[in-house]
């Protein structure tokens, strides 16, 4: 039962972090967009979506293999991927 617990608790630190990683590649990207497309009308912040860990995540290598096409693409600084990759890892 302990097992069952930490692998469930894992699955929700590895969903939390994807989705906190891609909330953030979003928001970049969009900045980056409006930069381009020049000034425009300031809006209302979403509201955040409800945080909740699925049934089965995507593994560890889908997540680093994520990250670092991230990085690669140049939407994470290497501090950024570091972070992240340890967050991933567990350390």
């Amino acid at each position: 039962m302990p097992g069952l617990l930490r692998g469930m608790a894992r699955t929700a630190a590895v969903a939390g972090t994807a989705t906190a990683v891609s909330g953030r590649v979003r928001r970049r990207q969009e900045s980056r967009w409006a930069q381009q497309e020049g000034p425009a009308e300031p809006q209302a912040a979403p509201a955040p979506a409800p945080v909740a860990a699925p049934a089965a995540g995507p593994s560890t290598i889908d997540q680093l293999k994520e990250l670092a096409e991230l990085k690669s693409q140049g939407i994470l600084t290497e501090e950024e991927f570091a972070a992240q990759k340890a967050k991933v890892l567990g350390s």
